[in-house]
């Protein structure tokens, strides 16, 4: 049946909303799709509701060819399995978290692996049974400190979630292959530029994990990549641990006065003045106090060592310290650990800490790979206006780990050996990691083997983002008048507009929308008899269908008007030509 615009649920907006700060949180409330209802919290309308389920279609349809099957979870559930696999704890503030009224905890469904599990479990018993694999689109909730972006970052949100289920690690693997294959299939059917890159695996642990981010300006993520094909997000980016150097040659510490030098910069000034030789951040090495404060509430202080030339990477400390909170120590942490010198930290002290004695700092000390042993570094003496230089790594003081939390750069050599990498911007779309055993040996997921002994299935996860897709394909989709949607995901094949003001316009455009609709095509008729041509038009571009007919002053002659909103061209065809391109 054709849609009618006079009685569509629509209206299109002249002005930007307030808070948009991207284009395609602009246009999708502009043109009608969306509508805010609370910060991160929208209201799907029509025109938003049909492009969805066009993407979802393209989801489901690959994901049936990739031998998955639809279920549907709750988005309401209770706190039992939760806090079995430990996580109604440590997802801490970031879950939406509610009582019934005879005070049962509930939450807003973040993510749905335990239920997964808990039904595989309660239907599945045996190694015959598998491999599975199940899935649904669900929505979401997580409690975004700054929700932003429109449906980029939102609270609400709507997901693809799959879950694997196999009696081996062989099977897990060919599980993972096939989600990933059908990833791909589902990427490039929607047009979607993406780069796989290595992922963290998280607290779950896992033996596999990446991530596909389309590369966009207006991402939050920083991925790596080489020319030599290794790319990876920056929490996942390692660095190879330096060979050991000799230093049996090498002269001992020497501490020297540094008044005023609590800074690398300042530090640096200061002993190309004073020091022999020439000197640059990279030589000195900063000791970064940071407080980790863990799930049972306990605070424990840690010192990190890393080249002067490194800043830390926030998002790269949250995962090397996880699931403990990270932030940087306070003047009051500081005033209660005297040994800890602000400005003037360092892993040996001229007056303590050899191999076997407590830490120079008090603190667990940890160092980045770049601190191998034998590499020498001008550092803090703590001692208040004092440094030493010539600390050697492996002689004069000694490391409790190795932790990565220093920034990346372009330059820096893959892990791999592919070369150096450069630094690029990209939006999470999909994520396929291989969980292993974590929740089905938590939960109790167990099946008997082909020699009836019980073994611990294995598991593995895939998500799309399929709000967050809509919002990047409107964002790559657009210009200064409105969007312009791909053919595979518009809301409608054909934008019909009655622009004359006789009645034969009408008329015209009315029998080419009912023959549209028999060849098969969804068709938009703007069939509103009081407004402008004007008005149509600016209304067809905002909205964004990419195939519009004008009907118009040469509808009496059987004449009309074929736009492409894609490329802008318009051609005057019959109407039979017109119906015959578009349903060709």
């Amino acid at each position: 049946m054709v849609t009618r615009l006079s009685k569509f649920f629509l209206r299109t907006l002249r002005e930007d909303p307030a808070d948009a700060e991207v284009a395609s949180h602009r246009w999708l409330v502009r043109a009608g799709y969306i509508r805010r209802a609370a910060p991160g919290v929208f209201t799907w309308l029509p025109l938003g509701l049909k492009v969805k389920a066009k993407i979802e279609a393209i989801i489901r349809a690959e994901m049936t060819a990739a031998g998955a099957q639809e279920v549907h979870f709750p988005a309401l559930l209770p706190r039992d399995p939760y806090e079995a696999s430990g996580r109604w704890e440590s997802y801490g503030d970031g879950i939406f978290r509610l009582q019934d009224r005879k005070g049962a905890d509930y939450l807003l469904a973040p993510t749905h692996e335990e239920m997964f599990t808990l039904l595989v479990k309660d239907l599945y018993s045996s190694y015959k049974d598998l491999p599975l694999t199940i899935y649904q689109i669900q929505d979401k909730y997580r409690d975004e400190a700054r929700p932003r972006a429109g449906l980029l970052r939102g609270r609400e949100f709507t997901m693809k979630d799959a879950y694997s289920f196999d009696a081996s690690d062989a099977g897990l693997e060919t599980s993972y292959q096939e989600q990933r294959d059908a990833y791909e299939r589902i990427f490039q059917r929607l047009g979607l530029e993406y780069v796989i890159v290595n992922a963290d695996n998280g607290l779950m642990g896992g033996a596999r994990s990446e991530e596909f981010l389309h590369p966009t300006p207006v991402g939050e993520d920083t991925f790596v990549r080489s020319a030599g094909g290794y790319a990876a997000n920056v929490e996942a980016f390692t660095t190879a641990v330096a060979d050991a150097i000799p230093f049996d040659a090498d002269a001992a510490p020497v501490v020297f006065d540094s008044p005023d030098t609590p800074t690398i910069e300042t530090l640096v000034a200061h002993s190309n003045a004073h020091l022999d030789g020439e000197y640059t951040a990279a030589d000195t090495l900063k000791n970064v106090v940071l407080a980790l404060t863990h799930l049972d509430g306990t605070r424990e202080l840690v010192a990190v060592g890393i080249p002067g030339d490194r800043e830390v990477d926030e998002k790269r400390a949250e995962v090397a310290f996880a699931p403990a909170d990270v932030s940087t120590a306070t003047d009051d942490d500081f005033e209660n650990n005297p040994l800890l010198v602000k400005g003037y930290i360092g892993p040996w002290s001229p007056t303590g800490a050899v191999l076997g004695e407590e830490s120079a700092t008090g603190i667990r000390y940890l160092v980045d790979p770049r601190v191998s042993d034998g590499t020498s570094w001008i550092t803090g003496a703590n001692i208040d206006q004092k440094h030493a230089h010539s600390v050697v790594a492996g002689r004069d003081f000694f490391a409790d780990g190795v932790v990565e939390i220093a920034n990346v750069r372009a330059g820096d050599p893959a892990p791999d050996g592919s070369g150096a990498v450069e630094l690029a911007r990209g939006m999470e779309i999909g994520h396929v990691f291989q969980l292993g055993r974590f929740f089905a040996e938590t939960l109790g997921l167990k099946v008997l083997n082909e020699n009836g002994k019980l073994v611990t299935v294995t598991m593995g996860s895939y998500g799309i983002g399929v709000t967050r897709i809509l919002a990047i394909i409107a964002e790559l989709n657009n210009d200064a008048k409105g969007l312009i949607w791909p053919a595979s995901v518009a809301p409608f094949d054909v934008h019909v507009v009655a622009a004359g003001r006789d009645q034969v316009a009408f008329d015209v455009a009315e029998s080419l929308s009912a023959q549209l609709e028999t060849a098969g095509l969804d068709v938009l008729y703007d069939d509103r008899a009081k407004v402008s041509p004007g008005v149509k038009f600016g209304d067809a571009e905002i909205v964004g269908v990419p195939q519009i007919v004008i009907v118009g002053r040469g509808a009496a002659d059987g004449q009309v008007e074929l736009w492409d909103r894609r490329t802008g061209e318009r051609d005057a065809l019959s109407v039979d030509d017109a119906i015959a391109r578009l349903a060709s």
